[in-house]
């Protein structure tokens, strides 16, 4: 291989994590769209909610980590293994940015709680598709999924506070 065959390699590489990343944090923007806004600061809230700026640092780090473990999978031989685990991480992410606008957006929150449910299942078929593609890859998945468990039991509990 000539030394411009694994440049152009690597600057794929690059690009191709660059192009995750835009996705995830592209969901991300959409989402930021329908903040929490008074609605939300109105509501009855349990005792151990975080506060609204733990929010923004902690799904940073995830959409990072969810980008990274696409790439990782993506960046594997192409056969439907592949095509099966990145469908799932596409889906997922669908769900992802679909949980916003019910939540703060429609001001719906049992139907975000079901909305959020189908998200854990779907996270937790994409960890186990990539965990038998690339183990790393699942791991980086997998405080998403503790994440979206701890989300879920909250938006329960605020949706049983608050109707």
């Amino acid at each position: 291989m000539t030394g411009i065959t694994v440049q152009l390699k690597r600057n794929k590489q690059w690009l191709a994590l660059a192009g995750w990343l835009a996705l995830c944090f592209g969901a991300a923007a959409f989402g930021g769209l329908f903040g929490p806004g008074e609605w939300y600061a109105r509501l009855r809230k349990p005792a151990w909610n975080p506060p609204n700026w733990v929010f923004g640092p902690v799904w940073t780090t995830l959409y990072i980590m969810m980008a990274v473990a696409a790439w990782r999978v993506w960046r594997l031989a192409d056969n439907g293994a592949r095509r099966k685990a990145l469908g799932l991480f596409l889906a997922q992410l669908a769900l992802n940015a679909a949980w916003t606008p019910l939540f703060f957006g429609l001001k719906q929150p049992g139907l975000a709680f079901a909305e959020i449910v189908l998200l854990w299942i779907a996270i937790g078929a994409t960890t186990a598709a990539f965990f038998k593609l690339d183990r790393v890859a699942a791991w980086l998945m997998a405080p998403y999924l503790a994440w979206v468990s701890f989300a879920a039991v909250l938006n329960a509990v605020l949706w049983r506070l608050n109707t």
